[in-house]
């Protein structure tokens, strides 16, 4: 039976949660009944740390819940009334891939007025990442981001968010995705503008900067919950969208994927470990704005929904 996870914030602090078809539960209070001690207060967190083990107690507490949802009316939420958090408060890094749509490369390159290479695969080329930061970096479902300094080029990209959940180094793409503990919808928000060091040499090394670029507060929206990977279809063939403003700005499959997630992660493995908690952000498809020299304004609203994945939103302000 598919679940979802989430966390939500009380006044007390944030929570977590498990949904079951339309239901929602407080995670503790429901393993609480069922004399889960593993899973009483346990975050996401924690729950993505051990996955190999917390996947199980989950998957027979759902068993439980579907078979005698009466014993569990006392921790049942009211879904209305629910203010998420990003499912993980304490993520690991933050791995991001870049130019990993065919569609997408081929936009930027007219853009840019570019001749950029559309195969790289084809061509021997690896794929490549930057590492987007960690928690203050975090945005949920229906944040509000507030507009980052010194930018005026302000850009969206939806993608598919990949979360370790089982140690990886040095492992085979065959292997990859058996260290994958679930997924999750993610906007990587971009100022655009900030990327070059105008008043630096083109030619010097130090003429780009990654770091303004990619990371701001809330420049990383995830969620609106997490998916574990056994509910969430082959990733590979996940319909991706992204609305502005009610307008369909992107439209793609990731099959579209110049560098499959599987690829991805024995990729980045070969030189580090990817730990449980851990998050790869698989690249964008087509339509961002830079593509067509449309920037985000304060009071816009994106949507970015994934197959299976559900629909996260996020505010300028």
């Amino acid at each position: 039976m598919k679940y979802q996870l989430f966390s939500y914030k009380t006044p007390g602090g944030v929570r977590s949660g498990i949904r079951v078809g339309a239901a929602h539960f407080d995670l503790s209070k429901a393993a609480f009944v069922d004399h889960r001690p593993k899973l009483v207060d346990a975050g996401i967190d924690d729950v993505i740390a051990t996955w190999d083990e917390m996947s199980r107690e989950l998957t027979q507490l759902v068993a439980k819940l579907r078979s005698e949802p009466a014993m569990f009316a006392g921790t049942a939420l009211n879904d209305g009334a629910l203010q998420l958090a990003a499912p993980l408060q304490h993520p690991g890094t933050i791995y991001a891939a870049g130019a990993n749509y065919r569609d997408h490369v081929e936009a930027m390159g007219r853009a840019s007025g570019r001749k950029l290479v559309l195969d790289p695969k084809a061509e021997g080329i690896p794929p490549w990442h930057f590492i987007k930061g960690g928690r203050g970096n975090l945005s949920a479902h229906r944040g509000k981001v507030a507009y980052p300094a010194r930018t005026e080029r302000l850009d969206w990209e939806a993608e598919l968010a990949v979360v370790i959940g089982r140690e990886a180094f040095g492992v085979r793409a065959s292997e990859a995705l058996d260290h994958v503990a679930g997924y999750m919808c993610a906007n990587d928000l971009s100022a655009r503008d900030i990327f070059v060091r105008s008043k630096v040499d083109p030619a010097s090394p130090f003429h780009y900067d990654w770091v303004s670029h990619k990371c701001f507060s809330g420049s990383c929206p995830l969620g609106p919950v997490f998916t574990p990977a056994a509910h969430a279809g082959d990733p590979e063939a996940l319909d991706i969208k992204l609305w502005l403003n009610g307008e369909l700005r992107q439209d793609s499959n990731t099959r579209n994927h110049l560098y499959g997630v599987a690829e991805q992660i024995s990729f980045l493995s070969e030189r580090i470990a990817l730990m449980p908690g851990d998050i790869l952000l698989t690249g964008t498809p087509a339509g961002v704005g830079m593509e067509s020299g449309t920037f985000l304004q304060r009071g816009d609203v994106m949507k970015v929904w994934i197959e299976g994945l559900g629909e996260l939103e996020t505010q300028i302000v």
